[in-house]
């Protein structure tokens, strides 16, 4: 009669199953970090491009850097402080909402919008630069804070030397130098990586910035030899009007 082997013992399935969730894992954070790497925006919804046409490549580029760090949310526009969404932009929402940390906490802010502007400073610049400002500064408390109009307001702001201690920025970005403008910028937006607010992002934004500058140069067929931009047209000047 011939011999019989034993059956060979079988693999147990729970084992396969953890080396297939393992290769999955390693797989996606592989993916992940090569997303990051080379194509940041993907993973930043606070980066995606602005509802306004036109202006200057490297202050939108500025401007969708700050909102990396600023309101990194699905719908940066409608955010206000503290991470709930309001459904009308038909002007600044104004709603003070409770700091839960930092050095502000127990404070409350009105933060709200792409570029978190507190109401006060909503009040200062759309009565300078909305395209629809009067000579009366009460009448911006009316004025639209509708997206495009967000992006148009701190357009011009970022272009104005004099909000800025004389400082060009927009020249400043030309030449590289990127990291002085954000402290600069740093008393108005204190998550920059030089203010009092400082979160996960902040580190990174240097190398968002030039992520997101080559897709504004390719956006508005500027050569990045070329340190002067020429725009393909220009909506954004209704802002400083």
């Amino acid at each position: 009669m011939p011999l019989r082997h034993p059956p060979l013992p079988q693999r147990l399935p729970s084992a396969s199953l953890a080396v297939r969730l393992a290769l999955a894992l390693g797989a996606s954070v592989l993916i992940l970090a090569a997303l990051w790497w080379w194509r940041p925006a993907l993973l930043l919804p606070g980066t995606r491009g602005l509802v306004m046409e036109g202006g200057d490549p490297y202050l939108r580029a500025l401007m969708r850097t700050i909102s990396a760090s600023e309101s990194n949310v699905l719908r940066p526009y409608h955010v206000v402080h503290g991470g709930d969404s309001v459904v009308s932009l038909d002007q600044h929402p104004n709603r003070c909402e409770s700091i839960g940390g930092g050095p502000n906490r127990g404070n409350c802010s009105t933060a709200a919008g792409r570029y978190q502007l507190l109401y006060g400073t909503w009040l200062e610049l759309a009565a300078k630069h909305h395209p629809d400002h009067t000579d009366d500064p009460l009448d911006a408390t009316r004025l639209s804070f509708a997206p495009r109009y967000q992006d148009l307001v701190v357009h011009a702001w970022l272009a104005d030397p004099r909000a800025w201690g004389g400082m060009d920025v927009a020249q400043q970005l030309r030449q590289g130098r990127v990291q002085p403008v954000l402290r600069r910028l740093s008393s108005a937006w204190t998550s920059l990586g030089y203010g009092i607010e400082s979160n996960r992002m902040s580190r990174q934004l240097p190398r968002i910035y030039q992520d997101l500058l080559r897709e504004e140069l390719a956006r508005a067929g500027v050569d990045p030899a070329d340190p002067a931009p020429k725009r393909k047209d220009r909506a954004a000047d209704a802002g400083r009007s």
